[in-house]
């Protein structure tokens, strides 16, 4: 138990100490999830070589309750993006996050994911993740190293412990929207920045279609 289940703001009385923990619901709630945080098992570049290391005996980080690796989204509370997150990639990364369950969570690992990295100014890089999907915890480093993910975990087990149950964005009463998938084109197009996105990608399907490469394929 954490200090706060231990040592509420009133006490219990002698005869049932050792028996009896007297709580809120905030905190029982978040100390079973920052407790057992699943994360998603999937790497992008040499970061995950580190997370890989993290999740190996010498750092272990089941000690935690982080060691059940999901290879479903729809299993994992955390996804760690570790690597470099490259334009053909990103779309596949807001796929997976709007398939994963709330409550979710996402850790950019390293400064590729953070910002971009030493490939920010190349033509096939995303300048970080935190463009396309909500980022909890940034980890620096290049890549960091298995202790500083350790400490980014940590970090966001304490930022849980923070949450209440009546603030949270997934006990609100308005539905949570899935965030629009980006689309690879000439460029990266965010749908976010087009308010006539819809139509846009029905014309550009229609040219598609009509190319002679389509025409030759069919």
């Amino acid at each position: 138990m954490t200090d706060g289940v231990n040592n509420p703001e009133f006490q219990v009385p002698p005869e049932l100490q050792g028996q009896v923990n007297v709580t809120s619901i905030d905190r029982i709630y978040n100390w079973g999830r920052r407790n057992s945080i699943w994360p998603m098992m999937f790497g992008l570049a040499c970061c995950a070589i580190e997370m890989i290391c993290v999740a190996a005996s010498r750092y272990d980080f089941s000690r935690f309750g982080m060691e059940v690796m999901r290879p479903s989204p729809r299993q994992s509370d955390l996804m760690i993006v570790s690597g470099t997150v490259t334009k053909k990639m990103i779309p596949q990364i807001v796929r997976l996050y709007n398939q994963m369950p709330e409550p979710k969570y996402v850790l950019a690992m390293g400064a590729c994911a953070s910002g971009g990295g030493p490939f920010k100014e190349g033509y096939s890089v995303v300048s970080g993740v935190d463009k396309f999907v909500p980022v909890d915890v940034y980890v620096p480093g290049c890549p960091p190293t298995p202790q500083a993910l350790l400490n980014g975990l940590i970090t966001l087990q304490k930022k849980i412990d923070q949450q209440s149950i009546g603030t949270v964005r997934w006990y609100r009463d308005e539905v949570s929207e899935p965030i629009p998938i980006p689309v690879l084109g000439p460029d990266l197009l965010d749908p976010r920045d087009f308010p006539n996105f819809n139509e846009l990608k029905a014309a550009v399907r229609t040219a598609s279609s009509e190319s002679p490469e389509a025409e030759a394929a069919s």
